[in-house]
C-alpha cells in the first residue's frame, strides 16, 4: 500500500514513518509513504496557500489551486485502486469497519487541512471521502491522519507480528475487547483470574467471551443495541445481568 499525505507539515510524520510496528513494517516495504508540500505549488514567492474568507469572519481559508496541484502530483504516483480523504471534524466517523475497507485499498491520499479549513469547491471537485476521529477540533489534520494509518496499517498482513492481533481487538468484532494479563501472578493484592491459569481453552474463550459483553455492556451498551447476538451470547448476557441484579439487591 502507498499512503501519501498533502501536507505543510511532512515532518510530523516521522512519528509513525520511524517508530513501532508501522516504522518496522515501512523498511520491510510492507507500505511505501510520500509527503507533498502544497506550498510547492503556491503561485508567489512566500509560499502562500491561504487568504481571508469571502463574506468575511475569522481565520484563513486554504486555497483550491495548489491543494489541487499537490492532489494531481499525489494520483500520478498511484497504480490501482486509491481514494483522496480529508481529515475533518465533520466528516463520518472513523471506525474499525472503514479501517479495513480501506487496508484493501492500494493507495490513500490524505488531505491534511489547517486554518479554518479548506475551499468547498476543492472538497467538491477533488475528494472522494471526509473522515473524522472524533467530536472534537485539533489544530491540523496531521495527527488524526496519523491515527487513520496505524488503524488501517495493522490490519495489512505482515505488520503485526501476529495477525490475531488485529482479529481480536476492541471493534474488530463488534464488542469491546476482554481484560488481559500477564506476570507477575500477583500485584498489589490482585491475582490474575483462575480460569485463564486453568489451561481448559474452552472455558477461557467463553470467559473471555463473557468479559467482552460485560466490558460493552457496561462502557459502550450502543454497540449491544446494534448487535444481533448468537444464542451463547445471550446466554452470557442474561447471567451478567442476573450476576448485576443480585449485587443490587
Amino acid at each position: 500500500m502507498l499512503i501519501q499525505a498533502v501536507t505543510l507539515f511532512p515532518e510530523m510524520f516521522q512519528s509513525i514513518t520511524g517508530y513501532g510496528v508501522t516504522g518496522r513494517a515501512l523498511k520491510q516495504n510492507l507500505w511505501r509513504f510520500n509527503a507533498i508540500n502544497p506550498r510547492r505549488f503556491a503561485d508567489n514567492k512566500l509560499g502562500y496557500i491561504d487568504d481571508r474568507p469571502f463574506g468575511g469572519g475569522p481565520g484563513m481559508i486554504m486555497m483550491a489551486p495548489p491543494l489541487k496541484a499537490a492532489i494531481e502530483e499525489a494520483e500520478a504516483q498511484c497504480s490501482g485502486s486509491s481514494k483522496v480523504i480529508y481529515l475533518s471534524p465533520q466528516g463520518t466517523p472513523l471506525t474499525h469497519n472503514k479501517a479495513a475497507e480501506l487496508a484493501k485499498l492500494d493507495n490513500l491520499i490524505l488531505l491534511c487541512g489547517r486554518y479554518e479549513g479548506i475551499d468547498e469547491r476543492l472538497l467538491q471537485s477533488s475528494v472522494d471521502e471526509e473522515i473524522g476521529i472524533g467530536d472534537f477540533v485539533v489544530s491540523g489534520g496531521e495527527l488524526p491522519a496519523m491515527m487513520l494509518m496505524d488503524a488501517v496499517l495493522r490490519l495489512i498482513p505482515g505488520v503485526l507480528g501476529d495477525m490475531q492481533s488485529a482479529e481480536q481487538d476492541s471493534f474488530s468484532d463488534g464488542l469491546l475487547d476482554c481484560p488481559h494479563y500477564t506476570k507477575p501472578l500477583e500485584f498489589q493484592g490482585m491475582t490474575v483470574p483462575e480460569v485463564l491459569r486453568s489451561g481448559n481453552h474452552g472455558l477461557i474463550a467463553e470467559w473471555r467471551l463473557k468479559e467482552s459483553l460485560r466490558r460493552t455492556l457496561a462502557r459502550r451498551p450502543d454497540l449491544l443495541e446494534k448487535r444481533s447476538l448468537i444464542p451463547q451470547e445471550s446466554r452470557l448476557l442474561n447471567e451478567i445481568l442476573q450476576e448485576q441484579r443480585e449485587s443490587q439487591s
